[in-house]
């Protein structure tokens, strides 16, 4: 009973159609609640003539039920008003269809025209408003053709804020008045009009004004211009009143948005656009050279519009904006991400309110003083920094030392010139008329008193423009008088008079852009000791910067635009390199002592059975792996950086040469011994003579690889100086600088690939080319010396030496490999690890193998000649010996063979001796009982004795090995096939 169905179809209004609240498309086909409520809605621009709204009743039905709702076209409203008369509408309410007008003039004038008009369903009157709305006097007509007597009133509905964000209208009301009363004093401007001001409070507030612009629109009289002031308020208006075709002049309006032509079309302002200001803060960027700055907004419209100009601004001018920061209420942590940041040159784009708060939050940052630099908009108070406000918690002492030395750009908003212009007035004599009007106030305490000028200009700009139409419209048969809401006509002649606008006025020269901005001069002002000075002036449309040159900087000057960064190169310690230098150019004396001395005596036997040209080789190699140790000291400090990259060169060609040749003949001797000394002995037999030329090609070998893979990186991949950068230091001073080190390498384009790079991430070893290569030598020459360290050859006879010289350049060379590339950013640890592991390396290397040399020729006078040394001895006593030797020593093998088989055997038969005494013993104990019973003596043994048995073994055994062997070397005459005597056995089994 308390449901109903869905709505009826005689519901729905036609050309509109029902909004149903918090319910689906499925529960709408359904059924709807008792009390549920319907509203109307019409289509296009149609409005509801009756019940908007309907609720569902428990009987079933809906309220209203015998008044209809519907959708109907608007006439306009500009014929439900009259001058000097009266307007009947019926039916009371919006001028729809079917609605009825009833005209009738004041006493003492007559209507001119039909007294009634009908509203028909197309949104039309039937018939024109009588005379356009005039009525007319009789004493006008009967003086026909004289003029009327009086002035005909223009109306101007304005808003200014007395209250609000900005409270511009305490001094830019008076000002307008001001001009009002001179205008409409004056003869020769608007001289049959008076103009006339409706104005109301907007408080700053869209929401405000948008009430007020409607009482503004449909309330008489009707206004043929509309004067908003702040930026939020002018965006609303101008936007609304391209419907009503009115123009829009502003007098406090900065937002760049409103230069928007496409969405503003009827919109103009003595008040310059925010944007004027950013290419004044550019041209100052340029003066004091700075190419970096910081901005932090307030987010508004207006803020976040002036801070995309100015981004494009800079970026034409090739200045950065390292941080873009923004905020609604709070700047305290936009504050700090300016500090974080280290922020210097700092844009601030916020109200006045609001900019207290930036400046408490910039004073406990600590981001004032010599370092920075702030930019603030130039239309704040000039104490607005010592008014006390209750949403900080700075004293008036801190804000005061917070904003010293800030820079403010403003719109130049009294001329500075003593002009009279078209008022008549100077400048000065205005602001003497305007602080009588204010009656005394504190101009700094009075909202707008800076921006009283242009709301002044303003007034008399709209005055002079509507003068200028005048003669136009009267050549069309216009007059101003006739403008209404539907009047494109009049309007755009208001435009183009407005748009060619150019004057003196007491704040400058008036002149309009495309867009419909005021074009002024901009103020350039610093705050000194407490108060702004002015600094200089720039004019944007000539480019043109007026400077005082009295600014003052905390500062021995401007700051800079960031922390100054001074690159500074590491060099190697010239100390150190001096030091290892010394030693490297002794290492260098005693390889070419060494080399001398090698080819002074390589006639001597002993020098020849060390294969002295390979020696010489690896003398040879040590000399220049020690002249590369100058090279890798040799940085900026010594050549230019031109000239680095064939310093690159030399390195690495004296250190790959010098390693081939040192390392390559010292790897090709243990290469040799471990070939022939470890094989079977008939192929040692076939390697006994050694061929020479297979060394030195063996050597050939090694170095023609590392010159090929050497020679393919410098085509491929030439070396080339790279620099790398540290983390920059502060210096111990108290300077606002720091220090950028900088460390000069050689390097190529895959280094890594050439050389191998540790990596500490996936822990193990990419291996490059040429470390690769090297590390496999330095490898398997460990592996070669180790094997061949008891090997006793007179071929190579210092083949000992050379795995000692083998160990300890393979140990320093893999270790000194990744330490350095490791420690590759410390020039002076990095140098002296490598260098020192060069010199180390051959110094060991020149020591193990030249001074045993020299000690055993000096010690044994071995000075003789090869051929002397034959003559002597014969030329094949040494081989005679070695031959020997071997003989010896494969006797010695077999004799070990022998013995531990005839050891086996000795082992086998003395068990059995052991058991057979077992059981003679149980034999003879039988006997004994046998003769105790008969009283015989017992028969003698028949069993044969052992091999080699001797009665006496039980009570004086002979050790094994010399009873055991001595009886079994007699018994199998083994021996005598060698022609050994018993007596050699001890010695050659040891």
């Amino acid at each position: 009973l308390d449901m109903l169905l869905f709505v009826p179809t005689a519901l729905f209004p036609q050309d509109g159609g029902i909004r149903y609240r918090g319910l689906t498309q499925e529960q709408v086909g359904l059924i709807l609640p008792v009390d549920y409520e319907i509203e109307y809605i019409c289509r296009g621009s149609r409005v509801i003539v009756g019940p908007k709204v309907r609720k569902c009743l428990s009987n079933g039905t809906w309220t209203e039920m015998d008044h209809h709702s519907r959708c109907l076209l608007l006439c306009p409203r500009v014929w439900t008003s009259l001058e000097n008369g009266r307007v009947t509408v019926l039916p009371p309410g919006p001028p729809a269809e079917g609605t009825v007008l009833h005209y009738s003039c004041h006493a003492g004038f007559l209507l001119e025209g039909r007294n009634i008009s009908h509203c028909t369903k197309l949104g039309n009157w039937d018939s024109p408003k009588p005379l356009v709305a005039l009525c007319y006097t009789l004493l006008t007509l009967l003086s026909w053709p004289c003029a009327v007597t009086g002035k005909k009133k223009l109306y101007i509905g304005a808003l200014f804020p007395m209250s609000g964000g900005w409270p511009g209208g305490q001094a830019c009301l008076p000002a307008a008045q001001m001009a009002l009363d001179l205008v409409n004093n004056r003869s020769d401007i608007l001289p049959d009009y008076e103009l006339e001001l409706i104005y109301y409070d907007s408080m700053c507030d869209p929401g405000e004004a948008t009430k007020l612009l409607y009482d503004l629109l449909y309330t008489e009289p009707i206004k043929i211009v509309l004067m908003p002031g702040c930026s939020s308020v002018s965006t609303l208006v101008a936007e609304a009143a391209r419907m009503w075709n009115l123009i829009v002049f502003s007098y406090g309006s900065s937002s760049p948005a409103l230069s928007n032509r496409q969405r503003f079309p009827t919109f103009f302002r003595t008040h310059p656009s925010a944007t004027l200001h950013n290419p004044t803060r550019v041209r100052l960027f340029q003066k004091w050279k700075w190419t970096k700055i910081a901005t932090i907004q307030q987010t508004t419209e207006v803020f976040t519009s002036t801070l995309d100009d100015l981004e494009q601004r800079v970026k034409e001018a090739g200045i950065e904006i390292s941080v873009r920061q923004s905020f609604l209420t709070d700047p305290a942590v936009a504050v700090k991400n300016l500090k974080r940041q280290d922020a210097r040159i700092i844009v601030g784009l916020f109200y006045e309110t609001e900019a207290r708060k930036v400046f408490c939050e910039v004073y406990k940052e600590k981001l004032f003083g010599k370092k920075y630099v702030w930019f603030l908009i130039g239309w704040y108070a000039d104490n607005w920094f010592k008014i006390k406000d209750p949403a900080i918690n700075c004293t008036v002492e801190q804000m005061t030392e917070a904003v010293e030395g800030h820079v403010t750009t403003e719109i130049v908003m009294l001329n500075p010139e003593t002009v009279r212009g078209a008022s008549n007035l100077t400048s000065q004599e205005f602001l003497a008329q305007l602080m009588s009007r204010l009656g005394g106030k504190n101009p700094e305490e009075t909202g707008g008193f800076q921006e009283a000028p242009l709301a002044y200009d303003a007034v008399w700009a709209l005055a002079l423009a509507l003068n200028k139409t005048v003669a136009p419209l009267r050549g069309k048969g216009r007059r101003l008088e006739d403008f209404n809401y539907n009047n494109k006509d009049i309007t755009s002649e208001i435009y183009r008079a407005l748009n060619t606008s150019s004057f003196e006025g007491v704040s400058g020269h008036v002149v309009f852009d495309a867009q419909g901005s005021r074009m002024a001069w901009t103020l350039i002002e610093q705050l000194q000791g407490g108060s702004y000075k002015k600094i200089g002036y720039y004019d944007s449309t000539k480019g043109n910067l007026s400077w005082y040159g009295n600014d003052k900087w905390i500062g021995a000057g401007p700051p800079a635009d960031q922390t100054v960064v001074i690159e500074e190169f590491r060099f190697l310690s010239q100390k150190l390199f001096v030091s290892v230098s010394v030693f490297a150019g002794m290492g260098i004396l005693l390889g070419i002592v060494c080399l001398t001395f090698n080819i002074y005596n390589s006639n001597v036997r002993y020098i020849q059975n060390s294969q002295p040209y390979l020696n010489n080789i690896t003398a040879v190699g040590c000399v220049l792996a020690l002249a590369a140790v100058f090279p890798l000291g040799i940085d900026g400090h010594h050549v230019h950086r031109s000239q680095f990259p064939v310093v690159c060169q030399f390195r690495l060609w004296l250190l790959g040469l010098g390693f081939s040749l040192a390392y390559g003949s010292m790897f090709t001797k243990i290469w040799w011994v471990h070939t022939v000394y470890t094989k079977k002995d008939e192929k040692k037999e076939k390697r006994k003579h050694l061929e020479p030329w297979k060394l030195y090609a063996t050597v050939g070998v090694l170095l023609a690889i590392d010159v090929l893979s050497l020679m393919i990186w410098q085509i491929v991949d030439p070396l080339h100086i790279t620099v790398e950068k540290f983390t920059k230091e502060a210096p111990k001073a108290d300077l606002d600088v720091l220090i950028q080190p900088l460390l000069e390498h050689c390097s190529s384009e895959k280094m890594n690939t050439w050389l191998g790079k540790l990596s500490f991430f996936n822990a193990f070893l990419l291996v490059g080319v040429v470390y690769g290569y090297k590390g496999l030598l330095l490898l398997l020459g460990i592996f070669l010396a180790y094997e061949t360290k008891s090997i006793s050859t007179e071929k190579i006879n210092d083949h000992r030496a050379v795995g000692m010289a083998i160990y300890n350049v393979a140990v320093l060379c893999m270790i000194t490999a990744p330490v350095t590339m490791i420690l590759s950013s410390q020039q002076d640890a990095s140098f002296a690890f490598a260098s020192l592991a060069i010199v180390f390396s051959v110094y060991i290397t020149l020591v193990v193998l030249f001074v045993p040399k020299m000690r055993r020729l000096i010690t044994r006078g071995e000075w003789q000649s090869e051929q002397q040394d034959t003559l002597k001895t014969g030329s094949s006593t040494n081989n005679n010996d070695e031959e020997k030797s071997r003989q010896l020593e494969r006797e010695n093998r077999e004799l070990q063979k022998i013995i531990q088989e005839k050891e086996e055997r000795v082992t086998e038969l003395r068990n059995q001796l052991a058991e057979r005494q077992a059981l003679r013993s149980r034999r003879h104990t039988s006997s004994q009982n046998q003769n105790q019973n008969h009283s015989a003596p017992p028969p003698p043994s028949s069993q044969a004795e052992p091999p080699g048995y001797s009665p006496g073994t039980e009570q004086h055994s002979l050790p094994p090995s010399f009873s055991n062997s001595s009886n079994l070397y007699q018994g199998e005459g083994k021996l005598s096939r060698n022609h050994c005597h018993n007596s050699r056995l001890p010695l050659l089994y040891k």
